[in-house]
């Protein structure tokens, strides 16, 4: 009989659909207080010996992750983890990279609601929400003022990190008419773009972006890859979108080009620190609207998730092949080397 690791929050949601499923299965249940459970019963990680495990979105808040993830890699019986998440550069990720000798599977579920948040923060600062106060704040007699919109169609968008979050972008952005270029190391033609280009030739295509859309996971090569130079050669009318790794951009060289205006706005969702310092600058800065690492966070996410989880599970008992598998290498070396 199969043994899975979950947090008690992701069981109490799958275990009716898990309890349907042609094989039965085991639970190694960990508690809010990071203890282990089986039928109830407290045991070690020793005693638990799991073989597959679920990495669920309460984990990435909870202050047991480590413990929970030190469980998992503890088990001699471990082949497998199922990730709610698409990236891998989590530090949770290391001691699994490092056994070198399970499969692990990722989500792109959330792909949706980030697409979702992009189009709203674009057309926010196009419809001039992020520059002058809110609608709501003018609906009064006086606040009667004629402002001329952008528009989204005709617009290009450079999307940097064309995977699933990537396309899921470009499919609304294309719907509103937008001219869509993505950045990928494959360069196999996609539906959903207009053009593909490798990651060396971002810079013919920066200066004729109206958006630059950053949904790259974090490597050695995307790490402070928006730089002075990079910001200097976008358009002075652009937008800056981060939906992907905090890292990504050069702080101080952000909040320089945009006091010189170039670029014209940044939405980030994606910090170096997270929560994003008080203190920070980006909090109070005209030209950036900052969100809490939120985009992912739909009513649907949830749902999508539990989809794939069940039937990746599925799959597992009958030895049929599992969604999303990535080789366990692919964590970022970055993060291994730490």
């Amino acid at each position: 009989m199969a043994r899975i690791q979950l947090t008690a929050t992701a069981l109490d949601r799958l275990r009716p659909r898990l309890d349907d499923l042609a094989q039965p299965l085991d639970y190694v249940v960990m508690d809010g207080a990071g203890v282990l459970h089986i039928d109830g019963r407290a045991v070690t990680p020793e005693e638990a010996r799991p073989d597959c495990g679920f990495i669920s979105n309460d984990l990435f808040f909870a202050p047991f992750q480590m413990a929970y993830i030190d469980s998992l890699v503890a088990s001699p019986a471990l082949r497998w983890v199922q990730s709610c998440g698409a990236g891998l550069d989590h530090p949770m990720f290391v001691s699994l990279a490092r056994r070198g000798d399970i499969r692990l599977t990722t989500n792109h579920s959330q792909a949706v609601g980030i697409a979702e948040y992009v189009m709203w923060g674009v057309l926010d600062h196009f419809q001039i929400g992020a520059a002058q106060p809110i609608q709501s704040a003018e609906q009064v007699p006086s606040g009667w003022v004629r402002r001329r919109a952008r528009e989204v169609g005709d617009t290009r968008w450079l999307i940097l990190g064309f995977g699933a979050i990537g396309q899921a972008v470009a499919q609304r952005a294309r719907a509103f008419g937008a001219h869509v270029t993505g950045i990928r190391r494959n360069l196999q033609p996609l539906a959903l773009a207009d053009a593909i280009l490798p990651p060396d030739r971002i810079f013919e295509a920066l200066g004729d972006s109206d958006v630059v859309v950053l949904c790259m996971p974090q490597t050695p090569e995307t790490i402070n890859l928006v730089d002075a130079r990079f910001l200097t050669a976008m358009k002075p009318s652009a937008m800056l979108v981060n939906v992907g790794r905090g890292s990504a951009i050069d702080d101080a060289a952000l909040l320089a080009a945009l006091d010189a205006g170039q670029p014209e706005h940044a939405l980030l969702d994606v910090f170096r620190v997270e929560p994003l310092p008080a203190d920070h600058p980006f909090w109070k800065h005209p030209r950036v609207t900052v969100t809490a690492h939120t985009s992912a966070v739909t009513t649907g996410w949830d749902a999508r998730l539990d989809d794939l989880v069940v039937d990746n599970i599925s799959r597992y008992l009958a030895g049929a092949p599992l969604r999303n598998e990535v080789p366990i290498s692919d964590v970022p070396k970055v993060r291994l080397s730490s």
